[in-house]
């Protein structure tokens, strides 16, 4: 089984979709007679897959971030309205930064 069928990835999708935890698909997958080593299989290819989704969203958040540190430099540099000035300054800029990190903590996890 070097490469997955529609079923296996279907399956893998549905344990993603529902949440489901190693234990709870080496349960399934016993209760099912599958030997140990499709077992082993199905557990790699589930861990691959769930890193892959948490990267994706990662890199989803660090790019909103870093669109959210470039408006944020704009309305800085452009300055329509004075009385924002600081909360644009410090508070979009802050917001921008933390989205960026915590992506790249999904990112690169």
């Amino acid at each position: 089984m070097s490469t997955l069928n529609a079923t296996a990835q279907a399956r893998i999708r549905h344990w993603l979709l529902h949440d489901f935890d190693e234990s709870k698909i080496e349960a399934e997958l016993k209760n099912q007679n599958t030997q140990a080593m499709e077992i082993d299989f199905f557990l790699v290819e589930f861990k691959k897959a769930k890193s892959k989704r948490r990267q994706s969203n990662g890199l989803i958040l660090t790019a909103v971030g870093a669109l959210l540190g470039f408006i944020s430099c704009i309305l800085t540099l452009v300055n329509p309205i004075p009385s924002l000035f600081n909360a644009i300054l410090y508070g979009l800029t802050s917001v921008a930064v933390m989205v960026i990190i915590l992506g790249l903590y999904f990112w690169l996890e």
